[in-house]
């Protein structure tokens, strides 16, 4: 396979409503930032992959059909990605095939998503579990990832305290990312004193529902020397995908502890060994991790062997992870500051970029060349991993 690099980075700003833009508009001012970020006209794109979750959000079908010509790809190779929230990480390995594999040089990553705009998102991503065997109880995204957060305080003894520390750690990161839906700090005490939405997950817990637009530039090796500006390497990616039924998740037949992200460290460890990463405690200078509740950071992080297991949460009461550290996680505020479902996780791959091109602004990590970027979807059973390098 050729290098393949990303050479321009293109967000909006993420906000509950974006009532001034219509939705292929919201995709185009992504796509805009992100091809004068590369220093490329619209016509340098030979094609185009969009991340594009549920419809129902949307309100519309087939919304992939308003947007191809908002992104300049009309006459072009175009294919739309979906897996849930992973879909923005799986859309940027999408279109890294598709210049790796030599077929095209430039190829453009984009994508928008209105949740903050759908009065019944909740009710909507409901219906991805089986009818017979999973909806009675009834499930849905909240108390799914509550009953893999009291699992995981089971076996390892984490409290509500050190999920806090993680919401705390990225509210603050988030004060520095003029892209954040929240950017308003709060405290432990204001985290646990929050309203319970299924326990242990509170309100400042849990992600907000977000507006907003991401949009990738990756070209061929060749190209990219061309260019004048910084680039993030695409050196390894990976996915696994979990078992559909959350039961085979649990219990002492269980394929998979549901305490332990087992997919998600697949993933990243696929990524990993493509990119030569053997020690990540040493060679990850930064991650961002998919991370929509505050107990899922714990899990992102010991999947990616930032520490041992069930040890994540007494590392953020030490102070880790933090910028300013030596390893920071989620420097941008991470999922639990803005939530664009459809480009989620194209944001970690965004911001994992401009850290490695030493363009993330106020939230910089010093030194950073070597980034993971991460993404989980469905109801956490498609996982993405991405590790990208500087020059």
């Amino acid at each position: 396979m050729r290098r393949v690099a990303i050479v321009g980075v293109g967000q909006t700003e993420h906000r509950f409503r974006r009532d001034d833009v219509t939705y292929p508009e919201l995709a185009r001012e992504a796509v805009a930032v992100a091809l004068e970020h590369a220093g490329l006209e619209v016509g340098a794109i030979e094609a185009a992959v969009l991340a594009l979750a549920p419809d129902a959000l949307m309100g519309v079908a087939h919304a992939e059909r308003w947007v191809a010509d908002a992104l300049g790809v009309a006459g072009k190779p175009f294919m739309r990605v979906n897996t849930g929230g992973s879909t923005g990480i799986t859309t940027a390995h999408a279109a890294f095939y598709h210049v790796a594999s030599g077929m095209f040089d430039c190829v453009l990553a984009a994508g928008a998503d209105r949740v903050g705009e759908s009065g019944d998102a909740q009710l909507v991503l409901n219906t991805m579990w089986d009818v017979l065997y999973e909806r009675p109880f009834p499930l849905n995204a909240i108390n799914m990832l509550a009953l893999q957060a009291v699992r995981y305080m089971a076996k390892y003894g984490t409290t509500e305290y050190h999920m806090a520390l993680a919401a705390v750690k990225n509210r603050r990161h988030a004060l520095k990312n003029p892209h954040a839906h929240l950017r308003k700090e709060v405290t432990v005490e204001e985290v646990l004193a929050s309203r319970v939405i299924c326990w242990p997950i509170k309100l400042f817990d849990a992600c907000p529902q977000s507006t907003g637009g991401c949009a990738l530039v990756l070209c061929s090796e060749e190209l990219a020397r061309r260019l004048p500006g910084p680039k993030a390497w695409i050196d390894g990616v990976g996915n696994c995908a979990e078992t559909y039924f959350m039961g085979d998740r649990m219990g002492p037949a269980a394929e998979h502890d549901h305490a332990d992200a087992d997919a998600l460290a697949e993933a990243i460890a696929r990524a990993y060994r493509q990119a030569g990463i053997q020690d990540p405690r040493r060679e990850i200078d930064v991650a961002e991790l998919y991370a929509p509740f505050s107990n899922i950071e714990l899990h992102a992080i010991e999947a990616a062997r930032l520490c041992d297991k069930g040890q994540a949460g007494r590392l953020l009461e030490k102070g880790e992870f933090h910028l300013g550290r030596r390893q920071p996680v989620n420097p941008s505020g991470g999922v639990l500051c803005a939530n664009p479902i459809a480009v989620t996780a194209m944001v970690r791959v965004a911001e994992a970029a401009l850290q490695v091109m030493g363009h993330a602004g106020e939230r910089q990590v010093d030194g950073a060349r070597t980034a993971l970027a991460t993404g989980i979807g469905g109801d956490h059973q498609f996982y993405g991993a991405m590790v990208l390098r500087a020059e």
